[in-house]
C-alpha cells in the first residue's frame, strides 16, 4: 500500500483538500446527467454513486483525523448509505495508507522527545495497521512483543475545523435544522477530542479491562504507561484475525455463538453495570484468537450514559411499554424525541415513526434469547431504513430528535447488531450479564 510522506495540518490546507474532493464530485454529477439520458437510469445512480464513494473516500483518507473518522461512522450506517458508500467508508476501519517510516520516525520524536529505537529494543517503522487517527507499529521490549499505536501529526488541532467542513453534509443527510442542531454537533466534537487524547484513552482502557476481564471468552492487552504518552499508546500485542477477516470463512455454529455471547455479555456488562460503553464496536477493534476467544481493543470513544437517558431509553425496549400509547409517549418526550413546539402533523408523524421503529429495533430485547442470524430481522431493519430515508414526508419536517446521547447509544447498538449478525450468532442469551 502506498505511504503518505506528509498530511494536511493547516485549516487552509485542509479546506483546500475538501474543496477538491467536492469539484470531483461535481463532475461526476455532470457524467451522471449525461449518462443517465443514453443509458439506463439505475445504472447510471450506481456509477455515480461508485465515482463520488471513490472520490470522496480517496480525500478523506488523506486527510485522515475526524474527516476519516465521520466516514468510519457513517460507514455502520448501512440503511441510511448506498452500498457503494458503505463498502468503501468501512476501509477507514482498519485499512487505510500509512504514514512513510521517516515521517513515523519525525512524529514518534516530535510526541515522546526520543526516537522510537532509543525506547524499544525492536522497533519496525513500516505499519501493521493503519486507522482514521492513528496507525500502530510492532515493537519489542524486555522480551515482550508490544503494539504501539502512533497519532497522526495535527489532528488533535483539526477535530472543530473539520467537523465544521463536514457540518453542511451531514446536516443534508440526516435532515438537521436550526440551532438545536449545534447539541448534536457539540457532543460528536467532545467525543473525537476524547479520542485524540490518548493519556484519557489509557486511563479508559486500564479501567475496562480491570472491569470486564471476568467476562467469559474476552480477552484484553495489557497497557504501558511508560511507554506512553498523550499521542503515543504502547499495549501488548495481541496475535488475532480480524473479525470481518474470521467472520468471511469461520463455518462452526458452535464458535459463532461462543464469540457471540461474548460480544454480548461485553455490551450488556457496559451499558447496564457500568453505565459507561465502548461506543464504536466496528471489526477493526476486536481480534479473534486461536482458542476462539474474543480480543477487544481501543477504548478511545467510551459514552458515560446518565441515568435520566439510561432510564426511560431501555423502558422503551419493553414490549408493554411500547403496547401502552400513554407510557409510550411520555417516554418519547423523556428522550426528546417529540418536542413541545411540534405541530399536529409531526406529532402523529414521529409517534407513528418511532412505534414502528422500536417495535422493530427492541425485538432481541423481549425474550432470554435471540437469533442474530435471522436474515428477515436483518432484512426488515434495512427496509425500515430505506423507507424513511427515501421519506419526503421526513424531509419537510425538523430532523431534530431526540437527546445528544442518542448519538453514541444508537450508534453502538446498530454496531452490535451488525457484528452479531455477521458472526451469525445464535441462541444468544439476552440477560447473561446479570449473572456477573
Amino acid at each position: 500500500m502506498k505511504t503518505l510522506d506528509s498530511i494536511p495540518t493547516s485549516k487552509i490546507q485542509r479546506a483546500t483538500k475538501l474543496v477538491t474532493t467536492g469539484a470531483k464530485v461535481g463532475v461526476n454529477y455532470l457524467k451522471y446527467y449525461g449518462d443517465k439520458i443514453v443509458n439506463n437510469e439505475i445504472d447510471a445512480k450506481a456509477r455515480l454513486n461508485e465515482n463520488n464513494a471513490e472520490d470522496i473516500y480517496d480525500g478523506l483518507k488523506q486527510l485522515k483525523g475526524s474527516a476519516l473518522k465521520v466516514a468510519q461512522m457513517l460507514s455502520m450506517e448501512k440503511s441510511i448509505l448506498p452500498a457503494a458508500y458503505v463498502e468503501k467508508f468501512s476501509l477507514a476501519q482498519f485499512s487505510v495508507p500509512p504514514l512513510s517510516p521517516p515521517l513515523v520516525s519525525k512524529t514518534f520524536k516530535k510526541y515522546f522527545g526520543k526516537n522510537p529505537n532509543d525506547i524499544f529494543d525492536k522497533f519496525n517503522l513500516t505499519s501493521v495497521n493503519a486507522a482514521s487517527i492513528g496507525q500502530v507499529h510492532k515493537a519489542e521490549k524486555d522480551g515482550k512483543t508490544l503494539a504501539v499505536k502512533i497519532q497522526y501529526p495535527g489532528v488533535a488541532e483539526s477535530v472543530a475545523s473539520d467537523l465544521a467542513l463536514v457540518k453542511p453534509i451531514a446536516i443534508k443527510m440526516f435532515n438537521i435544522r436550526g440551532k438545536d442542531s449545534d447539541k448534536y454537533f457539540k457532543e460528536v466534537e467532545d467525543k473525537l477530542t476524547e479520542e485524540t487524547n490518548y493519556i484519557l484513552e489509557i486511563e479508559q482502557s486500564k479501567e475496562i479491562v480491570e472491569k470486564c476481564k471476568h467476562i467469559p471468552n474476552l480477552k484484553f492487552p495489557e497497557y504501558y504507561s511508560k511507554y506512553s504518552s498523550d499521542r503515543i499508546i504502547t499495549m501488548d500485542w495481541m496475535k488475532g484475525e480480524h473479525l470481518s477477516e474470521f467472520t468471511a470463512h469461520n463455518k462452526d455454529p458452535e464458535v459463532s455463538n461462543k464469540l457471540g455471547q461474548a460480544l454480548w455479555d461485553f455490551y450488556m456488562h457496559q451499558i447496564h453495570n457500568l453505565r459507561k460503553v465502548h461506543a464504536d464496536p466496528h471489526p477493526g477493534n476486536f481480534l479473534v484468537s486461536k482458542e476462539a476467544d474474543l480480543i477487544a481493543l481501543d477504548f478511545g470513544c467510551m459514552k458515560t450514559i446518565p441515568e435520566k437517558f439510561y432510564i426511560p431509553y431501555f423502558e422503551l425496549a419493553k414490549p408493554e411499554s411500547i403496547a401502552d400509547p400513554a407510557i409510550f409517549e411520555k417516554k418519547l418526550y423523556e428522550l426528546e424525541i417529540l418536542r413541545a413546539d411540534d405541530s399536529k402533523e409531526e406529532l402523529v408523524f414521529f409517534r407513528a415513526m418511532f412505534h414502528e421503529m422500536l417495535s422493530l429495533f427492541t425485538q432481541p430485547f423481549h425474550g432470554e434469547e435471540f437469533d442474530f442470524s435471522d436474515a428477515e430481522f436483518f432484512g426488515r431493519i434495512s427496509d425500515l431504513g430505506a423507507k424513511y430515508a427515501k421519506s419526503s414526508e421526513l424531509k419537510n419536517m425538523n430532523g431534530n430528535r431526540g437527546s445528544k446521547h442518542f448519538i453514541y447509544i444508537n450508534r453502538t447498538f446498530f454496531g452490535l447488531y451488525n457484528l452479531m449478525h455477521d458472526l451469525k450468532a445464535t441462541n444468544v442469551k439476552i440477560n447473561n450479564f446479570n449473572n456477573f
